[in-house]
């Protein structure tokens, strides 16, 4: 089964390394209080302000307007973050799956694994699906996915020599779910 998701859905939840984990927890738990978040997702009081920040700035999560009673959630997601966190919950638990730490995509690794999924196996491909990657953060992205074993590159003989990209098993189980 393929995901809904569009490469623009992608990025959104790239945008912030943590954003799939945040929007995943909130969906399963319909909301939650700042330590509660901080002690399930297990990373730094930074990193979750800085991810609720970047949450609330793009519209998927807002303090709970009936917030103040112990038991109800300090942040909620809106209707934008509910879409998101469906997506997100699917690929957190793919990630889970295949044990690939939240943390070790990049910005660009969710979208560059849809690309090549969809076809984009050479640099030039990918480039024009992504124009707004550089080709600096695409290179990154690549290696980053290669030494995860999400993608696996290949020289293409001829000159001048090039790179093909193919998406591993594991890869296929993030792509399928993103």
């Amino acid at each position: 089964m393929s995901s809904i998701a569009t490469i623009n859905d992608l990025i959104a939840l790239s945008q912030n390394r943590w954003m799939v984990p945040l929007l995943a927890d909130l969906a399963g738990h319909n909301g939650a209080r700042f330590i509660e978040l901080l002690h399930r997702l297990q990373l730094s009081r930074d990193s979750l302000t800085r991810t609720l920040e970047s949450a609330k700035h793009s519209g998927y999560v807002m303090p709970n307007p009936g917030h103040g009673h112990p038991m109800r959630p300090e942040y909620i997601l809106t209707v934008e973050g509910l879409r998101l966190s469906i997506m997100a919950e699917a690929i957190f638990s793919a990630q889970r799956r295949i044990q690939l730490p939240p943390a070790s995509l990049t910005r660009w690794g969710l979208p560059l694994v849809r690309v090549i999924h969809l076809g984009g196996h050479r640099f030039n491909m990918i480039a024009r699906a992504l124009p707004d990657a550089t080709p600096r953060a695409l290179s990154q992205g690549l290696r980053g996915l290669a030494d995860g074993n999400l993608i696996k590159r290949e020289l293409v003989e001829g000159y001048p020599p090039t790179s093909s990209y193919r998406l591993t098993d594991i890869g296929n189980t993030l792509a399928r779910a993103a």
